[in-house]
């Protein structure tokens, strides 16, 4: 975890894997770089929450691999996240609560499934198809503790690959890419990129 700036109030907090994903960004607005995966994710953003003070909002920027068509080239704010790695609706058999289920973001835009594994798999990729169009490692966690601290958050992704075999290469080789597109969409945004 590095946070990287200061947390104020009047200003969002940039909440990102890695320093890969920032390496474009400038330093006008906060950025949280939490590690990878869904623990590191939560536990780098609930630890600066908890310090205080709040952000005006959490932007969670990053890659995404695309599990349908037509999904890579542009930016993606996600509509609803969920996990793809809980089994959300076995939990509710046993214990009658649903932990861990969807969280709608936006009205509209993209589902993104959440987990601890990178989708490199075709069979995953299809599997996991059938229930989001993007695929990534933090976007639930980032908007689980956010929505639990009462803080508006955002989820902005752009494709880095397919999720499909040769994942891992693709996003070595676009990674850089995809920082920039999401450096000139943060500059857009808030012109502080």
């Amino acid at each position: 975890m590095q946070l990287i700036g200061t947390v104020t109030p009047d200003r969002p907090l940039l909440v990102l894997a890695v320093q890969e994903e920032a390496a474009h960004l400038g330093a006008e607005l906060p950025v949280l770089l939490t590690g990878i995966g869904k623990v590191n994710a939560a536990a780098a953003l609930a630890t600066v929450l908890a310090s205080g003070p709040h952000p005006l909002e959490v932007v969670n920027l990053g890659t995404a691999g695309a599990l349908r068509t037509g999904l890579a080239g542009r930016i993606h704010r996600i509509g609803t996240v969920l996990q793809h790695d809980l089994d959300t609706a076995v939990l509710h058999q046993l214990t009658g609560r649903t932990y861990g289920g969807p969280i709608t973001l936006a009205p509209e835009g993209p589902t993104l499934a959440t987990g601890d594994l990178f989708v490199s798999d075709p069979a995953a990729r299809e599997r996991l198809a059938a229930a989001a169009h993007l695929v990534d490692m933090e976007g639930y966690a980032v908007a689980g503790v956010a929505r639990r601290a009462q803080v508006p958050v955002r989820l902005v992704k752009y494709v880095s690959d397919e999720a499909g075999e040769g994942a891992a290469r693709a996003w070595r080789d676009s990674v850089d890419d995809c920082a920039k597109q999401l450096a000139a969409w943060l500059d857009g945004e808030f012109g502080a990129a």
